[in-house]
């Protein structure tokens, strides 16, 4: 009998998952429940610490994993942050795979006319895919934005799978350029420290040659150090416009995904 009620509160737990309303304002729970209200909004209170408040109730932010309001849907992101401090990220892109993006918390404070982000006066504008952001599939556990998880779940679809992987040779193939543009530049560095040591040598001996009577010595050539400067600053544009290119196609893997 005990099993039968676990089966049967399983498969109510999944309804519920199922048959969330969206064009309403709810509440997500960890626990899969769904609470809706009429009105829900994060804002601080007098000690300036945030709170979220449906119909006017307080509902403490750890419980709640998902909530959806006038302004968007957003998710809870309080188990990635450092000490688990309470933070939301909003829903950017809906589909197979959710993308979510993080929210600094003025753009809550909606009933002072403020709006998500720079984009006050409208829906958010998706911004290029990147690992500081957050995904899952439906109203599953967040996770972060990354090659090993993605690829994961996204192995069910060859094209997504094959973008995938050229966003990882990118990646490293970006961590390259940017080691060597890293070690150029150290070169370059250490090349002036040594060269303007020897030019002050260089001017004492000159100093002390024209108090008795010889010619001055040449001043050294600093050519090499700005090569070394200059080849680590293209590396490193270089490694960045890599690095881009891989998003791109990071991006690409989620699009082909949700097709």
């Amino acid at each position: 009998m005990k099993k039968l009620i676990i089966v049967v509160m399983a498969c109510y737990g999944l309804n519920a998952r199922a048959q969330v309303d969206e064009s309403k304002n709810f509440l997500y729970f960890y626990s899969d429940s769904v609470v809706y209200a009429n009105s829900i909004k994060l804002r601080p209170d007098f000690y300036n610490s945030w709170q979220l408040r449906a119909d006017s109730r307080r509902v403490p932010q750890e419980q709640v994993k998902f909530f959806n309001n006038e302004n968007g849907f957003f998710a809870n992101t309080r188990r990635h942050t450092i000490m688990e401090r309470g933070s939301f990220s909003e829903r950017i892109v809906q589909g197979k795979i959710n993308l979510f993006q993080e929210v600094a918390y003025d753009a809550f404070l909606y009933d002072r006319g403020y709006r998500y982000g720079r984009h006050r006066y409208g829906p958010p504008v998706q911004q290029p895919v990147n690992l500081s952001m957050y995904y899952n599939k439906g109203y599953a556990d967040l996770k972060k934005v990354n090659y090993n998880n993605l690829k994961r779940d996204m192995a069910d679809n060859p094209v997504s799978m094959d973008l995938l992987e050229g966003y990882r040779k990118s990646a490293n193939g970006s961590k390259i350029l940017y080691v060597a543009a890293g070690a150029s530049i150290v070169a370059g560095l250490v090349s002036f420290v040594v060269k303007g040591s020897s030019n002050t040598r260089l001017s004492d001996m000159n100093s002390f040659g024209h108090q008795q009577g010889f010619s001055s010595m040449s001043s050294p050539n600093f050519a090499s150090s700005f090569i070394f400067l200059g080849l680590g600053a293209g590396l490193a544009a270089g490694g960045y416009a890599v690095d881009r290119s891989g998003y791109r196609k990071l991006e690409m893997a989620v699009d082909a995904y949700n097709r």
